[in-house]
């Protein structure tokens, strides 16, 4: 099972070594992810979305767990993120089956049955 504050802890510590270098395209680049996400034309919730879309079928599973644990804050149910799962299926292909399974497990510890 995964556990959602190992996830956030590493990933914390990650961004804490980036910010270290103090290198001025990594922090555009971590700017422009971080603007990409916010309230516009398509709402955030939206955008988490399209985002675990993308990185369910660019197979990146340490983007797959930000964007639910996203989609799930910003309100989403457990349904809209299965719908956006099953069109990176169908985009991706079998390929994407694996990272599929990933995310699953991520939805049901998130959305546990009560």
């Amino acid at each position: 099972m995964l556990n959602l504050e190992d996830f956030h802890n590493r990933r914390n510590a990650g961004n804490t070594l980036i910010s270290k270098e103090n290198n001025i395209r990594f922090n555009r680049f971590l700017n422009l992810d971080t603007n990409a996400y916010a309230e516009g034309e398509i709402s955030a919730k939206h955008k988490e979305l399209i985002g675990l879309a993308c990185s369910t079928v660019l197979r990146c599973n340490d983007c797959i767990v930000y964007h639910i644990d996203q989609s799930h804050k910003l309100g989403c149910t457990k349904n809209e993120i299965t719908e956006t799962l099953n069109i990176a299926l169908v985009i991706g292909g079998s390929i994407v089956i694996p990272h599929l399974r990933y995310a699953l497990k991520i939805l049901n510890e998130l959305y546990v049955e009560k």
